[in-house]
């Protein structure tokens, strides 16, 4: 597992995608990882089949995931032939429950709101 440093684009200040974390530069340290495909259909995707760096020399699609220090998932990108095509975006309460996600597709943006359930 290897750590890389990412950076933007962003549209917005990425604190409101990963609050408590400091940024400096618009940059932060996440863990990434490559996976063949995802499961389910609730958010956010369960990603599953993780591939070395040696298998993914022969791939032309998979999906690209972004953890942080807790091992969850803040961005996950589906790579077709090494370009981006779909991307979702995850931000979490302190406990660790998903409370909104950005989905960018074919240069459209959708924003979900998740309240806390009672």
């Amino acid at each position: 597992m290897k750590t890389y440093r990412w950076t933007g684009p962003w549209k917005s200040s990425p604190s409101i995608y990963f609050p408590n974390t400091t940024f400096m530069n618009q940059e932060s340290s996440l863990i990434c990882r490559h996976f063949v495909s995802y499961s389910g259909i609730k958010l956010p995707l369960k990603l599953v089949n993780e591939l070395t760096e040696a298998g993914l020399n022969n791939r032309n699609t998979f999906y690209r995931g972004y953890f942080d220090a807790q091992d969850r998932l803040l961005i996950c990108q589906k790579i077709v032939y090494g370009e981006v095509e779909s991307e979702h975006r995850y931000r979490y309460d302190d406990n660790g429950v998903l409370r909104h996600a950005l989905i960018i597709e074919d240069d459209e943006e959708r924003e979900l709101d998740f309240n806390e359930q009672v």
